[in-house]
């Protein structure tokens, strides 16, 4: 039976149908791409015996540390208290962060092994200085293991993984931290809705997001948890990112159902919307089967693991630029937008905070520094250029006289436009996005974004074209993307990871001495004029947007506003 060899630490009457063993018996597969297929269909799911010998042989396969601490380590290290009673009162190691050794379907004394492999592991791994979700991968293996020496192995493995551009646990604050912000990216891009309504309930929505590791390795009843655990081990760290994704989205749509045609939602502390998703996630078993959690995660069309990757390394980058590599107390988002201080003649504070929920997370901490005002500067825009160049970000905002308010989340230094000589060139890079504020608020980002197919690994030959110095091409710009050094490109869905055709999809800003323009292919989102004083504005393909206000306005006053760093001294 399987109790027999993998299952010494499990309560079986917890177990309920994952107790029976049915199904197939043994997987003959050694292709990586079958085995993928295998384990999202649930090929081994119903066989505990059968799960626990996959597991073996896809941790064993894993690629680690020429010294790799083995079971025979661990019977070494222990000698004789492996053969005592072990107890949950050894207390966790300090980069656990406070979280608990989850149950799931352990005996009591399965607990207790659990924390003694723990504080094995943290004597193996003196480099590992936050790793939060090293409890709840712990017990998970401890169910499919023969004894303790062989749950130590497996999940020294997966800690001793150095397959390039592959990560399994987060081992390091930074790692984690970074991890959290790649999160609110993720969340903000592929729910939208649901990040909206956290952001409107939530006084820190970053608090919110640091639990996002929880939600999966600790708060996921355990039928639900080893669905996910059969594919995390053949794909690896994205599957969380996917999971948690989806978990966001089914409260969304229960709390949709709960407040019923309620109004707006009451802004509470984060502690408190914290413990409600933690308890939703707990009972999520009541609305949402293992199989329709899998499916709605594969359902995302997220960006690859490249992608990923790199928008994770450019997080880390902005944590250690501010000096943030050790757990400390956590700023507050909401800091950053003081309504005492702020003051912008065409947002309230709420406004701006509602547009800072849509940056990037590495710029959320950053305070809202104003660069230009036509209503101080004047009309111009050589005095535009001159107290814009040199920031990056920025962010533009434009209230029309029929009292419009749009604008333009803008990625790139506008210094960048002389790159092109005296050519209205396009650079920039997938980051930026375009917006309404009033009547209705609502965002457009690249096109990208939405529908992946347009992009793949391939990098395009770049080109130029010119625009009239009259302005008359710019309904139907194609202008391309220049060649940047690599140094300054935004990693994170820059133009030049993709193939795109950049006659259409990837014309993010342009600007002249007679024009500034964000957006194009078949039209532009906005089109300012060198006096700063009329514009247009309509559908352009590279954000797939309609007319952000009137389609010709005037402008009755513009600001721009740089991303000023709180953490610099």
């Amino acid at each position: 039976m399987a109790e027999e060899e993998y299952g010494s630490f499990v309560d079986w009457n917890q177990m309920g149908d994952l107790a029976k063993s049915s199904g197939p018996t043994k997987v003959d597969c050694k292709d990586l791409k079958e085995f993928k297929q295998m384990a999202r269909q649930g090929y081994w799911a119903k066989n505990h015996k059968l799960r626990a010998q996959v597991y073996q042989q896809l941790i064993k396969a894993i690629p680690c540390r020429t010294v790799t601490p083995d079971a025979e380590v661990y019977r070494d290290i222990m000698g004789n208290a492996a053969t005592k009673k072990p107890s949950s009162h050894i207390p966790l190691p300090e980069f656990v962060d406070g979280n608990p050794v989850p149950q799931y379907c352990l005996k009591a004394e399965g607990v207790a092994s659990a924390h003694k492999i723990i504080n094995c592991l943290a004597g193996q791994f003196p480099d590992i200085s936050h790793c939060p979700a090293l409890p709840a991968m712990t017990s998970l293996l401890l169910h499919f293991s023969v004894d303790e020496a062989q749950c130590f192995e497996h999940v020294s493995r997966i800690l001793a993984c150095n397959e390039p551009g592959k990560r399994l646990l987060d081992q390091t604050f930074l790692a984690y931290e970074s991890s959290c912000m790649t999160f609110g990216d993720l969340a903000n891009k592929y729910c939208p809705a649901a990040h909206k309504l956290i952001v409107a309930t939530a006084q820190d929505v970053l608090e919110v997001y640091s639990d996002w590791q929880r939600w999966v390795l600790g708060d996921l009843p355990f039928s639900h948890m080893v669905r996910v655990l059969d594919v995390y081990l053949v794909e690896g760290y994205k599957i969380l990112y996917r999971v948690a994704i989806a978990l966001l989205r089914f409260y969304r749509k229960h709390k949709a159902a709960s407040q019923g045609g309620q109004g707006s939602p009451q802004q509470q502390d984060s502690s408190k919307i914290k413990a409600d998703i933690q308890a939703f996630v707990k009972g999520v078993a009541s609305t949402v089967t293992p199989d329709k959690l899998l499916e709605k995660a594969f359902s995302l069309r997220l960006f690859s693991r490249k992608e990923i990757t790199l928008l994770q390394l450019t997080n880390e980058k902005s944590l250690q630029q501010k000096g943030i590599t050790v757990k400390q107390k956590r700023r507050n988002v909401q800091l950053a937008l003081n309504p005492d201080t702020f003051s912008s003649e065409i947002v309230s504070a709420k406004e701006m905070r509602d547009i800072w929920s849509w940056i990037p997370e590495r710029f959320a901490l950053c305070q809202p520094q104003l660069l230009f005002t036509t209503s101080n500067h004047g009309c111009s825009l050589n005095r535009f250029y001159q107290h814009c160049e040199g920031y990056e970000p920025t962010l533009l905002l434009i209230r029309t006289t029929d009292g419009d308010v749009c604008g333009a989340f803008l990625s790139t230094d506008w210094e960048e436009r002389k790159r092109g000589g005296n050519k209205l060139s396009f650079f920039g890079t997938g980051e930026c996005f375009v917006f309404k504020l009033k009547p209705e608020m609502e965002r457009y980002e690249w096109v990208v974004i939405g529908h992946p197919e347009l992009a793949s690994s391939i990098k395009t030959q770049v080109q130029e074209d010119t625009a009239s110095s009259e302005g008359q091409n710019e309904d139907n710009n194609s202008l391309p993307q220049p060649e940047k050094l690599a140094g300054n490109l935004s990693p994170f869905l820059s133009a030049r990871h993709f193939n795109l055709n950049s006659k259409n999809t990837s014309m993010f800003m342009a600007g002249n001495f007679d024009s500034i323009i964000v957006g194009g292919g078949d039209g532009n989102a906005l089109y300012i004029d060198a006096e700063l004083n009329r514009g247009r504005t309509g559908r352009c393909t590279t954000f797939d947007n309609p007319p952000l206000c009137a389609e010709t306005f005037q402008v009755s006053l513009l600001e721009v506003w740089g991303f000023q760093d709180t953490m610099a001294s």
